[in-house]
């Protein structure tokens, strides 16, 4: 037994190209004299590897033993594992997380306890000389008819690698699996496993320290197998302070828990995405399905939720069935008591959206079981799905999933709660709502009211992990007008969907009498729509294929009604779709807003007020008003430009790409000039500034200034240019006069012989310096991936109308120079300057 043990894996043993030579092994040089080989002893050949070894002989009575999808045995501190044949060429999901993270290592919202950092498929499949391989599958290109020539030649050019291979050490008893030492694998550090490369350095982590690293413990289960290693890597250092060296590295120690998950032998029947519901997705491309090229074919992701056998008839006749296996999750003991009733009941509210898709007790929380209850129970077991609680100052939670990319099927989750939310929670309640609810006018909100608040963005979360997408087109279908209808908010809620970042009705008025749950998103229309959308089974249907038309008919018809519109979050011209938005119209529901910041402002000094302590709060609320009332703005200049994108199919009538409405973008620059760029001085209270330092002229730029450079952008510019050919002159919003109704507001003063005070001067420069960079040679390309494109204006209208708009300014300036104060005409006169430099930068 001993010496079996001294046998190890032949994974990561280096190539024969990467060994340095030793000396001795060098080819002779010509230049030495030849050795003698007379009378040299024959060379002897190396003998036969030796085979597997009685199963007895490698895995004795010492050795402790674990049954399950792999039988696992410790002997002494070695780990083998038994594969059994049947699981040959069987695909398993590999989910990679930190079990515990080390002091101080994060990036961004990455680096917790319960975070995945890798996820890998994998089979083993049999080599020669008595190896097994473990190869890393992707799905990427896929041929499923073996009939046809074409999956040959798919699989011929899809050969998927061999990441490690491992010595059969021993066949099973019964001679129906092989028995693999798996001891230096999971010891070492590899990208199967343990940290994807990118996410390992993105944490900064450098090389594994073996003599500091060890296994913890493995676990086998029925369908699963579970490793739990203790790792030590060198870490490099943070970031410096200008001028001075890199902070120190060091070392850093995580456990890391790996999760070997077997997949279905038959995967679940995908369901083909459809752009007018909004799912996330999983995809291959299929060489199968269009004969005249390829087709890339894009599944949604969800759970299996089937009926059981005997209740198959009463879930075709409509009757609520319960699941084989419903979702459930758990809720993390670490999580505080008080909040553990709300993130209950944030999961149990989507049971009324799965019984619209024929499921009862579809969808469950639950505690998670103390050791007493259940020893074998982890949180990082992948069988288990969690809501995990992260002691972290994130103010945020998201709701990842993890899924079967054969599929689609989602196999389980960690909705990541971070403590911090509550901070974000708080203030996004007290400048949304403070108005209409008492509750929020303090600093330190009940339990009650942030149980609530919690309970909501736990159903989002959810939402997100059952393969829902943000909808961020759902507010859009409401009238602004009728979120104040007491009435009916109470039976339609503020916004369609709680995908949706609706967050709080901040249109309602106080008098309208709308105040506690009615103020909140809920579960509504559109997410049980795409429940039943995506979950309810079709037993008529063998395939995706024919689910298609099935599926198609039920869209078109649902869609003749907005509340099941689904509006993407990743389309940057569509004003219907935007984050934080309430409404069908943004400058009628940003002037109910800005009504409600308007009433906090004369409260914020007392309502932010703790006692014995600073202004720390004054200052964060006062930061949180202002950026309030820039997403207001941000909605409204949405619409300047903007594209309506409707996902359709040939059933349906109409385009899918119109032009926002003249008459809306109008509106729009109208508002602004009236609300933003005329100076909105309610913003200033020098009093709470002088409290914590607070800048007011940066503050009202800090707004202007973005919401200008959208409007004067030559993305804007080329939008508006290319409506006006697409329509004629008198239904287009064309960009002259666009920048020619801004600039009659930006510089009134002028017009009007008035002094211009300093933050209209801070505007007016803002304006010419956009202006001058429509006239401005493109930029050199930076390379940076992450900086979107900018257009070059010298390809467009956008130089020549900047020019144009540019002259004209400086007519209208030199006319008007001569009857202004002494710091108006100064500034003039650095205007006009500025303008010569743009029109020829030669001066």
């Amino acid at each position: 037994m001993a010496g079996a043990l001294c046998l190890s894996i032949t994974a990561y043993q280096p190539s024969a190209a990467q060994k340095k030579k030793n000396s001795k092994d060098a080819a002779p040089s010509s230049a030495l004299p030849a050795r003698d080989t007379t009378n040299k002893p024959p060379m002897l050949k190396p003998g036969p590897k030796p085979g597997p070894k009685p199963f007895a002989e490698i895995i004795n009575e010492k050795a402790i033993a674990d049954s399950g999808l792999f039988n696992v045995y410790k002997h002494e501190d070695r780990y083998f594992f038994e594969v059994p044949d049947e699981l040959l060429g069987r695909d398993i999901l590999i989910v990679n997380r930190l079990s515990k993270s080390a002091v101080g290592l994060r990036f961004q919202m990455m680096g917790f306890g319960g975070d995945i950092i890798n996820e890998n498929i994998v089979r083993f499949e049999k080599g020669p000389n008595n190896r097994l391989f473990l190869k890393n599958i992707s799905y990427s290109d896929i041929s499923k008819d073996s009939t046809q020539p074409m999956f040959m030649s798919v699989r011929n050019s899809n050969l998927q690698p061999i990441v490690a291979a491992f010595d059969i050490k021993a066949f099973s008893k019964n001679n129906n699996g092989s028995v693999i030492d798996m001891t230096e694998y999971i010891n070492g550090d590899n990208d199967i496993l343990f940290f994807d490369g990118q996410v390992k350095g993105l944490l900064k982590l450098g090389g594994l320290q073996p003599d500091k690293s060890y296994v913890n413990d493995v676990k086998s289960y029925p369908m699963n197998t579970e490793i739990k290693a203790v790792k030590t890597y060198s870490k490099s250092g943070g970031p410096s302070m200008p001028g001075m060296p890199p902070a120190p590295g060091g070392n850093a120690t995580v456990e890391l828990n790996s999760s070997l998950v077997l997949l279905p032998e038959v995967p679940m029947q995908p369901r083909y995405f459809d752009p007018r519901v909004g799912f996330f997705t999983t995809s291959v491309t299929d060489f199968d399905a269009d004969p005249q090229g390829v087709k890339r074919l894009q599944m949604i992701t969800r759970w299996r939720l089937e009926p059981k056998p005997e209740d198959m008839e009463k879930y075709k006749r409509g009757e609520l069935v319960e699941p084989v296996k419903p979702i459930i999750f758990y809720i993390d003991p670490a999580t505080p008591e008080k909040w553990r009733k709300y993130l209950i009941m944030g999961v149990n509210d989507w049971q009324v959206a799965f019984e619209q898709a024929g499921f009862k007790n579809a969808i469950m929380a639950k505690m998670a079981p103390t050791p007493q209850e259940d020893s074998t129970w982890s949180i990082d077991d992948a069988r288990f799905s969690a809501i995990v609680y992260k002691p972290s100052d994130i103010p945020n939670a998201s709701g990842p999933h993890v899924h079967d990319p054969r599929s689609g099927e989602i196999i389980e989750s960690h909705i990541n709660w971070y403590h911090n939310v509550m901070r974000l929670l708080r203030n996004w309640y007290f400048v949304q709502a403070a108005p209409n609810d008492p509750r929020a006018r303090n600093m330190q909100f009940s339990d009650e009211l942030m149980g609530e608040l919690i309970r909501f963005v736990s159903s989002h979360e959810v939402g997100h992990t059952l393969g829902l997408r943000h909808n961020f087109g759902s507010s859009s279908a409401y009238p602004v007008e009728k979120l104040r209808d007491k009435e009916w908010v109470k039976q339609n809620g503020h916004a369609a969907s709680i995908m949706d970042y609706a967050r709080f009705n901040y249109v309602a008025q106080p008098g309208d009498g709308i105040s506690g749950a009615d103020l909140y998103p809920r579960i509504n229309y559109y997410d049980k729509w795409a429940i039943e959308w995506g979950y309810k089974l079709l037993p008529q249907a063998k395939n995706a294929d024919e689910e298609k038309p099935i599926l198609n008919k039920w869209t078109v018809d649902k869609l003749k009604d907005k509340k099941y519109w689904f509006g993407t979050e990743m389309n940057p011209d569509d004003p219907r779709s935007q984050s934080e938005d309430l409404g069908d119209n943004a400058m009628l529901a940003s002037t109910y807003g800005i009504k409600n910041l308007q009433r906090i402002m004369p409260n914020l000094g007392t309502w932010t007020k703790v006692d014995n302590e600073g202004y720390s709060n004054l200052s964060e609320l006062y930061k949180e008003i202002v950026g309030q009332f820039g997403r207001y703005m941000g909605h409204v200049a949405k619409n300047v430009g903007g594209i309506y994108e409707t996902p359709k199919t040939v059933e349906q009538s109409g385009a899918v790409y119109e032009i926002v409405p003249k008459s809306i973008q109008k509106d729009a620059v109208s508002f602004l000039n009236k609300q933003l760029f005329t100076t909105p001085k309610w913003l200033i209270d020098q009093d709470l500034l002088n409290k914590f330092g607070g800048d007011a002229p940066s503050l009202i730029a800090s707004r202007q200034e973005p919401i200008l450079d959208r409007l004067m952008n030559v993305n804007t510019i080329n939008k508006l240019s290319s409506a006006e050919a697409t329509f004629n002159t008198k239904n287009a919003y064309q960009p002259i006069e666009m920048l020619t109704d801004l600039k009659k507001g930006i510089f009134s003063e002028i017009y009007a012989h008035q002094p211009v005070d300093v933050y209209r001067r801070n505007l007016q420069r803002a304006y010419v310096d956009n202006l001058s960079k429509l006239v401005s040679p493109a930029a050199p390309a930076s390379g940076n991936m992450m900086m979107p494109m900018v257009a070059n204006p010298g390809k467009s209208d956008a130089s020549a109308i900047g020019r144009s708009q540019l002259i004209a300014l400086k007519s209208e300036l030199q006319a008007n120079a001569g009857t202004a104060d002494v710091m108006t005409r100064g500034h003039i006169q650095d205007l006009i300057a500025r303008i010569n430099k743009a029109l020829d930068p030669k001066q």
